[in-house]
């Protein structure tokens, strides 16, 4: 029943995150914390991430702005691999509550974001990449600050999904390699992660079908409810732990 609710989780939070380009790890990673504990739930979630963005890729793949990918890897890349690293000396504890506090405070974040209309060039996106690359080492989801910074570049639906979903998948890769080099990735976290990583491919197909037709208000809105209720759901997890 546990890995079914993971499951089922799973599958709705890809079919989300498939449709409004972020927000599958926000949903999964309460659910994953309660059944694994948080030092388990982190790299088995960068697992999951790389399985759910490669199946964004493959659903949008002609689509994909390259040039822009590169720009926002090269630095991500290896800024993801140093957060990792930082992660793995963290207490339990500490990480539930800084999970918890990044995803309320994305909220006001991201109302920001939207109230001022940058103009976002590749340069943009290399600092972009390294700065959000070293928090998704630390935190589980940096989606709020890398869906603006790639719709201020001007891609948008399919190209915004693809090209998002390449970018984080390179970090997402050096995250769980990082993971899998200090022993924290071990074939039994794996193999979770490849479970939950399946439900949300599934998700990013369903979505395909329903992407054109959400509202821009209506994803506001949906980022806002996930990343609210993400946030409370670990900041409670620590707090009962504690």
């Amino acid at each position: 029943m546990n890995l079914l609710f993971v499951l089922v989780v799973g599958l709705a939070a890809g079919t989300i995150s498939g449709i409004v380009g972020t927000g599958s790890s926000i949903m999964l990673m309460p659910v994953l914390v309660y059944q694994y504990g948080p030092q388990q739930a982190v790299p088995i979630m960068a697992v999951a991430a790389v399985m759910a963005n490669l199946s964004r890729i493959l659903v949008w793949w002609r689509e994909v702005d390259w040039r822009a990918c590169a720009a926002y890897s090269v630095t991500g890349i290896p800024a993801a691999a140093l957060g990792a690293r930082t992660l793995l000396v963290l207490p339990p504890h500490a990480v539930d509550i800084s999970i918890g506090l990044f995803l309320i405070a994305m909220v006001p974040v991201r109302h920001w974001l939207a109230r001022h209309h940058l103009n976002v060039s590749l340069w943009h996106l290399a600092i972009g990449g390294a700065v959000i690359g070293y928090l998704t080492g630390i935190v589980v989801s940096t989606g709020p600050l890398s869906v603006p910074l790639f719709l201020f570049y001007g891609l948008t639906r399919g190209a915004f999904l693809g090209t998002e979903a390449a970018g984080s998948l390179g970090l997402y890769v050096s995250k769980s390699l990082t993971f899998q080099q200090f022993g924290a990735l071990t074939p039994e976290v794996a193999l979770k992660g490849l479970v939950a990583g399946s439900s949300l491919m599934a998700g990013a197909f369903i979505a395909r079908r329903f992407v054109l037709r959400l509202e821009p208000d209506m994803f506001r809105l949906v980022m806002d409810g996930i990343m609210l209720a993400a946030g409370v759901a670990m900041l409670l997890n620590a707090f009962i732990d504690a």
